[in-house]
């Protein structure tokens, strides 16, 4: 399973990037927002400057002729965009004609496997379903993206599954045991992934133990 950065803040991407464990960017308006930008477009350059992986950006239009030119927009940007979709009524025609101009898109706030399916048949090249938002009404994520899952591998469809809402490492690791292609974390899930106290106990014995000595 890839790990996207679910950010539009460009330290946290040259931070994670370095590290060499994230495959992508997801963004979305409020992302944005809350690094004080208003210019979407001037955010994402920012991002693109430092991070040469896909990154993932969002139409704001709720009309399917509206969502194609944002996208075809967005897409321009640089050949590896992916662009993040409603899944609704005008959001699978906005896909089946994006996937005829070699658009990739995301299907995105995906809660039901039937929508899954749709979205998969319309071309996009990742559905979303969510994890977190999915437990406030009572519905089981896991098994949601559980599902979704077994389904595109049963009928060999090239959709992946991209968990959104991922809070903590846990959940991280359930998604990749129940199939997901993607799950998308924030910089600090993805800190809190990557510690753990009694690493960091164990390594101040090691090096406890080699004081005095000189090995280089």
């Amino acid at each position: 399973m890839r790990l996207f950065l679910d950010t539009a803040n460009v330290e946290q991407i040259k931070e994670a990037d370095s590290l060499g464990v994230i495959s992508g960017v997801t963004t979305n308006p409020p992302i944005i927002a809350r690094e004080g930008r208003h210019d979407v477009k001037a955010q994402i350059a920012k991002i693109l400057e430092v991070f040469d992986k896909e990154v993932v950006g969002q139409v704001v239009s709720l009309e399917a002729e509206g969502m194609i030119r944002q996208a075809q927009e967005i897409a321009s940007w640089r050949a590896n965009m992916v662009v993040k979709i409603p899944m609704c009524m005008e959001g699978l025609k906005a896909i089946h004609q994006l996937k005829k101009q070699n658009i990739n898109t995301l299907a995105t706030i995906v809660f039901t496997p039937s929508q899954a399916l749709l979205a998969a048949q319309a071309g996009a090249k990742y559905v979303a379903p969510f994890l977190g938002r999915s437990r406030l009404i009572c519905q089981d994520g896991l098994k949601l993206v559980k599902d979704i899952a077994d389904i595109y591998r049963l009928h060999d469809m090239e959709t992946q599954v991209l968990v959104g809402s991922v809070e903590n490492p846990i959940d991280a690791i359930q998604c990749a045991k129940a199939g997901a292609h993607i799950a998308t974390v924030t910089f600090e899930t993805l800190q809190q992934m990557a510690i753990h106290p009694t690493t960091d106990l164990t390594i101040k014995e090691f090096l406890n133990g080699w004081e005095g000595i000189d090995i280089m």
